[in-house]
């Protein structure tokens, strides 16, 4: 906690890092957060990864944001304080936090723990970027400390360190939702296309369930580290070979990446009753001919995170598995450094914020 964190009966003023309009560069400020509730914990935020989505979200690609903006999804900490009627935490607990921080509680889809698809009145509440059901903005975890209800918090193993762990909140939920839902296991042949911070994730997931991983990615650039974090074979998707060569190999392919891949050709690559599921988000649309589908009762999905569930269930399976990110640890006077490193392709493979130095 740093000493600009204060407390009052009705709020609480945090340091921060925020862009104060669209595409502004992110720089040290102060957020409120709001008071204790009765169900509320307070975190010390220890460290912060850095999603892709924080880009897009402060250059509004994905629609209007609300700013001043904290980004921050990626959350890993430490409970530094409880309300009177918390029973999940106590002080001391590592706690993290993901993408959002409520619901309704009411829906089918939250009551079966899929609070991501909430379907309730404004859907699920984001961890940063929206509106909470107490009319403050949302601020992420680019700041000292979060203000949550226990229930969105998940408990972080004490195997993994907290700075590998923040990254599993967003990137490993992202890899691990449709992994599991769509059985990558023993016997199954996997693919994930691409190897940046959501595949290299895809990887060591599907590699600990016991499927069979191959890696396609625009290049052999990082083959190297696809195979070391547990890919059985690397392919160039520039290379034609690999199209004719995997036609119909796969059971299960998971498209990380964000722009626009012919995904007729990537359908291809599926088995009969093969599934491609889309977790990236381009910010254009993506064309796809219904043949490849029609030819083998392919399936194209979507998926997003996962619920609190599955999120601990995740966390629980990486914590026995061993399984963090690999991150690069950097200050926060170097976030948007990071945003132009990442943007550029140039980290391996997930910025993580040290929140001691905001």
């Amino acid at each position: 906690m740093t000493n600009e964190t204060t407390q009052n009966a009705a709020t609480r003023t945090v340091a921060a890092y925020a862009a104060q309009q669209p595409d502004a560069p992110l720089a040290r400020t102060t957020v409120t957060r709001r008071a204790v509730g009765e169900h509320d914990i307070v975190i010390d935020i220890k460290y912060s990864g850095i999603c892709h989505s924080d880009i897009h979200q402060v250059g509004e690609d994905w629609g209007t944001g609300i700013f001043p903006m904290v980004p921050g999804h990626e959350i890993a900490g430490v409970v530094s304080e409880v309300g009177p009627g918390v029973t999940r935490w106590k002080v001391g607990d590592r706690v993290g936090v993901g993408c959002f921080v409520d619901s309704c509680r009411e829906c089918d889809n939250c009551k079966a723990g899929l609070q991501q698809y909430c379907t309730g009145e404004g859907g699920a509440v984001f961890t940063y970027n929206a509106m909470g059901k107490d009319g403050l903005p949302t601020y992420g975890g680019y700041a000292a400390e979060l203000v949550v209800d226990e229930a969105y918090a998940l408990g972080i193993p004490d195997s993994l360190p907290l700075d590998a762990a923040a990254p599993l909140l967003c990137a490993g939920i992202t890899l691990y939702s449709p992994l599991a839902h769509w059985g990558a296991g023993p016997g199954k042949k996997v693919a994930i296309v691409g190897l940046g911070g959501l595949g290299h994730m895809g990887v060591k997931i599907a590699h600990a369930m016991g499927a069979e991983v191959t890696v396609l990615s625009q290049s052999l650039r990082k083959r190297e580290d696809g195979l070391k974090l547990g890919a059985d074979h690397y392919r160039a998707t520039s290379d034609p070979a690999t199209f004719s060569e995997l036609a119909g190999s796969f059971d299960l392919i998971v498209n990380t990446v964000s722009a626009d891949l012919d995904l007729s050709a990537y359908v291809g690559l599926l088995r009969t009753d093969g599934t491609l599921v889309q977790v990236g988000m381009p910010e254009k649309p993506v064309t796809l001919h219904p043949y490849p589908l029609a030819t083998g009762r392919r399936s194209l999905a979507g998926s997003m995170i996962g619920g609190l569930p599955e999120t601990q269930e995740m966390l629980d399976f990486c914590g026995e598995h061993g399984i963090g990110a690999e991150i690069e640890v950097i200050r926060a006077e170097q976030i948007n450094e990071a945003y132009q490193r990442l943007l550029a392709g140039d980290v391996r493979f997930r910025f993580v914020i040290d929140a001691s130095t905001i």
